[in-house]
């Protein structure tokens, strides 16, 4: 991911950025909902299509049982993290775009790697690991386009001592 235009560094003495947080919270919480739907519908293809016991055992049919839902508040919560996250990295941290690609593509690894650490079947191990995935990059990058439309650039104001 390449730091948007308006994040870059390359700014003027005296500019600085705001950040929208209604803009960007708003955003986090519509990413916390396509995060919940990519991993009931990640598990609906796995089980339904598939025939690969994610979550569950087979017998409990497409949508698993209430580790699907789990699953799915996960997803959400995690959204929710990266948004605190970039929230922050947004206000505290010079480069915020560099960390917060950095942080979310190793939190997007760990997610893919923690199936194979069980002992579930191979199937389900690469099933879960891309829904993980698939979760993962949904978040990333929805986060990253919300938080780009929430920092507004704009002229610092002089202060009397300046």
């Amino acid at each position: 991911m390449a730091e948007p235009p308006s994040a870059q560094h390359g700014r003027d003495v005296g500019e600085r950025s705001r950040v929208d947080a209604n803009r960007l919270w708003t955003g986090g919480v519509a990413t916390a909902v396509v995060a919940a739907l990519v991993a009931v519908v990640g598990v609906m293809i796995a089980r339904g299509l598939f025939q690969v016991p994610v979550l569950a055992p087979t017998e409990d049919g497409t949508l698993g049982n209430a580790n699907t839902a789990r699953l799915a508040l996960v997803a959400a919560g995690a959204a929710l993290v990266a948004t605190g996250l970039m929230h922050l990295l947004l206000l505290f941290i010079p480069r915020p775009w560099q960390f917060f690609t950095w942080i979310i593509s190793l939190a997007i690894l760990a997610a893919v790697l923690v199936p194979f650490s069980t002992d579930a079947g191979v199937a389900t191990k690469v099933a879960t690991a891309a829904i993980n995935l698939a979760i993962g990059l949904a978040i990333g990058s929805l986060v990253w386009g919300v938080a780009s439309s929430a920092v507004r650039r704009g002229r610092q104001e002089r202060s009397s001592f300046g």
